[in-house]
């Protein structure tokens, strides 16, 4: 994703937006539907050019030199952009930042400080723009029924669950349908989806036929794992409720495919 020049109009605070590994290559939309709302919130926004994976593939396979590697790199290319905040349009990217970039360089006293100051002023995105901007002024319309998958990382680690929803209460024309069991993970789990594919296909089953008893049109989330992995669930059982990340709804951006169909240029 190219970084836009930074907007000289607005007066808010300097955000880089941390685009994710999976969004760039998967749903580069959900990155444009993001700077897209920082901006409206009156962030001026840069997109860092050498930002990388952050690392958390690895962390959680048990990889730390590489974890660390990566980290390291990672608080290097995010620091040189002088911002006053970092944001992604991912739980998971944004908690392991948070969460694990400090223990991972505390045996380098300078660098762990580093990212202890990386990890304090980064956020997920729709915490960041409620809890940090107070921001709720979507300018957007949908006429849909959608519901709502809380993501594993983003509700246990970062406490994200009401700022979504107050986001998707601003939508003109929405009706938001919760889920009966709305904070059960979606059986992907990174490569959990992988070494355990019996248990991850069920997990993933339970969470389509929630999705598909309530009625809604679309399935909404904040992380890219889970979106993509419930939309190939979705895909598989010949659903026709369409899976987006919630940033493309808050931003007015769903004219295009799904996540999980062709593109319209194929």
């Amino acid at each position: 994703m190219t970084s836009p020049p930074p907007s000289s109009a607005a007066a808010g605070p300097t955000v880089a937006l941390f685009v994710t590994c999976l969004a760039d290559l998967f749903r580069p939309t959900a990155a444009f539907a993001a700077l897209r709302l920082l901006e409206r919130a009156g962030c001026t926004v840069t997109v860092p050019p050498r930002q990388t994976c952050c690392g958390q593939p690895a962390f959680t396979n048990g990889d730390r030199d590489l974890a660390r590697d990566q980290a390291w790199f990672m608080v290097e290319a995010l620091e040189a952009e002088l911002v006053d905040y970092v944001v992604a349009p991912s739980g998971s990217c944004a908690s392991h930042i948070r969460h694990h970039y400090p223990a991972l360089l505390e045996h380098d006293p300078d660098m762990v400080k580093r990212a202890r100051h990386l990890s304090k002023k980064t956020y997920e995105l729709t915490s960041f723009l409620v809890d940090i901007l107070g921001w709720t002024d979507v300018e957007a319309r949908l006429d849909a029924t959608v519901t709502y998958h809380d993501t594993c990382s983003g509700l246990r680690e970062l406490g994200i669950h009401d700022q979504p929803r107050a986001l998707l209460a601003k939508v003109a024309g929405l009706d938001v349908k919760e889920l009966s069991a709305p904070e059960e993970c979606c059986g992907f789990g990174g490569s959990f989806t992988l070494k355990y594919p019996e248990i991850s296909g069920r997990m993933v089953t339970d969470k389509a036929e929630n999705i598909e008893a309530t009625g809604a049109d679309m399935i909404l989330g904040g992380d890219m794992g889970c979106l993509l992995n419930i939309a190939g669930m979705l895909k598989r059982r010949g659903s026709a409720v369409q899976v987006r990340h919630v940033a493309e709804v808050l931003a007015g951006m769903t004219d295009g495919p799904a996540i999980g169909e062709p593109s319209e240029n194929r």
